[in-house]
């Protein structure tokens, strides 16, 4: 058991749905997203676990940001690991994504994130 997370992509037009990222235990990312999905969905109280959340080029941009020069938030949960803030691996796959999801939202695809824990 664990912290799983994925990012898809999904094609408006013909329905189908491809993965394009996955982290285990990236806690950090989860927090920052979790806290991103919270404020846009303010009425939202439950357990931020199996929400898909679609991604915006601005929530991007803003992600890119704080993965570089803010930092991503410290994140604790039962089954998220260890403090994933400082791992450059996952900081390398989280760009990656990045880059991916600009790409696939510039083609006209759409973009979520998820996780199962």
């Amino acid at each position: 058991m664990g912290l799983d997370q994925f990012a898809k992509v999904r094609n408006p037009e013909t329905g189908e749905v491809s993965e394009i990222a996955y982290w285990r235990k990236h806690n950090a990312l989860h927090g920052w997203m979790e806290a991103r999905y919270r404020k846009q969905n303010p009425d939202f109280s439950g357990d931020f676990n199996c929400v898909p959340f679609e991604l915006k080029a601005k929530d991007l941009d803003d992600l890119e940001f704080d993965l570089h020069f803010h930092g991503l938030p410290e994140t604790n949960g039962f089954f998220f690991g260890g403090d994933s803030r400082f791992d450059d691996r996952k900081k390398e796959e989280t760009s990656a994504f990045i880059q991916k999801a600009r790409n696939a939202l510039a083609e006209g695809m759409q973009v979520a994130y998820d996780s199962w824990w």
